[in-house]
């Protein structure tokens, strides 16, 4: 067995825990491996191991991997921040996209998304940290913002992501993931569709899993450390 594929047999084993841990079935959650930085080979190492969907935060890197990939049948999620001049390449070459944050964005992903491609999946990335550095609209603009993103063409609204301020402690990682759930909640219970909970990384899957997540967003624990070098 290969390191990468031990790697998510524990991964996976680390998510059916927490799944029963908190009530749920591990069946309710989806695994999303972020692929960026690592090579391609080992996005083929990974789906040789089983694993379908790949998560990537650079626009050209992802494409490439992508066009190498095409008899593998891979599914594509861009979770990084995205800027108006990318959102073409994005919207011909990825199923889901995690981060969006203004409606300017989601305008021109509906517009270029290809009629012959279905509609893009799409969550709103919201803030819950207040942190400066990180991208995300803020709670009080989510409810406003995934409204109008319901309300375009060629994109299909699923949920709302996040990338909190990270913590060591159990209940501290899953305070700002309770914030989203609730936010969730009150979104959902406003009429919108939502079915999904974009969050939890390699150090606070099992916090996010407990607070409800519906996809993990796990690279380290997958791949090993970046060199970003």
């Amino acid at each position: 067995m290969s390191a990468i594929a031990s790697n998510l047999q524990a991964v996976r084993a680390r998510i059916a825990k927490a799944a029963l841990d908190a009530g749920r079935s591990p069946e309710q959650i989806a695994l999303l491996a972020v692929s960026k930085t690592w090579p391609v080979d080992c996005v083929i190492a990974a789906n040789r191991a089983g694993q379908w969907a790949f998560g990537e935060n650079y626009v050209q890197e992802a494409i490439d991997k992508a066009l190498a990939t095409t008899d593998l049948d891979l599914e594509w999620h861009f979770i990084g921040p995205l800027q108006s001049n990318k959102t073409r390449p994005v919207a011909e070459h990825f199923a889901w996209v995690h981060t969006i944050d203004r409606l300017r964005i989601a305008e021109r992903l509906s517009l270029q998304r290809p009629a012959d491609l279905p509609p893009l999946q799409v969550c709103v990335q919201v803030n819950v940290s207040g942190e400066a550095s990180k991208s995300g609209c803020t709670p009080e603009e989510a409810m406003g913002l995934c409204v109008a993103v319901n309300g375009l063409p060629r994109l299909k609204l699923r949920g709302l992501m996040t990338i909190p301020e990270p913590a060591d402690d159990f209940a501290a990682q899953r305070a700002p993931l309770r914030r989203l759930r609730e936010l969730f909640a009150s979104i959902r219970s406003a009429g919108l569709p939502l079915d999904t909970l974009s969050m939890g990384m390699s150090h606070d899957l099992e916090a996010a899993v407990a607070e409800g997540a519906t996809i993990v967003r796990i690279g380290t624990a997958i791949f090993g450390e970046r060199n970003y070098a």
